[in-house]
């Protein structure tokens, strides 16, 4: 017997399908597209189920059925940098398990732009929204859901109201794991390179940073610390700072991987041995993290995860189910490269 959809709306989703039939979600896609990359015993079992689940892939009955559209529009600063396109990949998919679909809008790091993005997903026909590292204020945000826009905040750049649901890495556990790998080489002299002051990742980030070192008895130094702008540029500029000191660092944990590899292009630049003369940490852990040399030690954030749980919040908040908590922290780990050794 075919178990209940749960009573939602008497119509499966394209997930439930592939679930009963045991195939996969790819494989319930192409039939009912009709494609002919399909066995004819699995289109029947496929085909059989849908009639009996009464599922229709037509978004305008599913919507006069349960009142959704199936548009859930995502707000994000750029698509092109692989830390935003992992995270959509994750939304992305989450969302197609459900039969729903992505309204993509850049924001291009724009206040008003996003502003004006989010105005017009509250009075469009989205179901609700994906606010990737918003530029809205906690206030801003308040309102947007006053005036009856669901959403989750993937991300957060700045302090958000307890009642905002939001989806991060654990920011502080990972810098701790980058420091504590440093400290276990050897180092003492460990320099920082960090976000812009004032965002969320950075604070948190930075409470790891001296919080591992208070741990190992080591007393902070402030010329050590050096504010960046998560690009390599910025990295660069800061490397080369922190490498002009009179005693310049043993080791630089970057607060991301655009900022480690712009420290090892200017520890390059005036020729060090990487890792032996310097040891760099960084913290995403992107495609590039692996194709620089030497490949990067880094905290690896579960970024498609992010976008495939701020997905499952969404929906809940949508249907009006109890969420447990409105602030979810995933976990990251440290995946040791070979830009770390102990110090000379």
């Amino acid at each position: 017997m075919a178990p209940s959809t749960g009573g939602r709306s008497g119509r499966a989703t394209i997930r439930e399908i592939a679930d009963l039939a045991g195939v996969s979600i790819a494989t319930v896609s192409r039939v009912l597209n009709d494609r002919a990359d399909v066995s004819e015993e699995t289109r029947g079992l496929v085909q059989r189920i849908v009639h009996e689940q009464r599922y229709t892939s037509n978004r305008t009955a599913r919507a006069l059925s349960n009142g959704h559209t199936g548009l859930v529009g995502v707000l994000v600063p750029l698509v092109n940098p692989a830390y935003f396109s992992s995270i959509l990949a994750g939304a992305a998919e989450a969302l197609y398990e459900r039969d729903m679909r992505l309204v993509l809008a850049p924001t291009l790091h724009q206040h008003e732009r996003e502003v004006s993005l989010a105005a017009r997903l509250l009075h469009g026909s989205t179901d609700g929204a994906l606010l990737v590292l918003p530029e809205e204020s906690a206030e801003e945000l308040d309102r947007l859901a006053g005036e009856g826009l669901h959403f989750v905040v993937v991300d957060p750049r700045k302090a958000l109201d307890e009642r905002t649901p939001s989806v991060a890495a654990a920011n502080t556990s990972g810098a701790d794991l980058a420091m504590r790998h440093l400290l276990g080489l050897g180092h003492r002299r460990i320099a920082a390179i960090t976000g812009p002051v004032g965002w969320v990742a950075t604070d948190e980030r930075l409470r790891g940073y001296r919080g591992a070192l208070a741990a190992e008895g080591v007393l902070p130094d402030p010329a050590l610390e050096i504010a960046g702008d998560w690009e390599i540029e910025g990295g660069i500029a800061a490397a080369t700072r922190l490498l002009d000191l009179p005693e310049p660092p043993t080791a630089i944990f970057a607060f991301n991987d655009n900022m480690a590899i712009g420290a090892i292009q200017a520890a390059r630049a005036r020729g060090l041995r990487l890792p032996e003369e310097l040891s760099i940490v960084g913290f995403d852990d992107v495609g590039p993290a692996t194709i620089v040399q030497p490949s990067l030690t880094t905290v690896r954030q579960p970024l498609a995860e992010m976008g495939r749980m701020a997905v499952s919040m969404l929906v809940r908040l949508l249907e009006e189910q109890r969420i447990e908590t409105l602030h979810v922290e995933l976990g990251t780990r440290l995946v040791v490269r070979e830009s770390t050794a102990p110090p000379r």
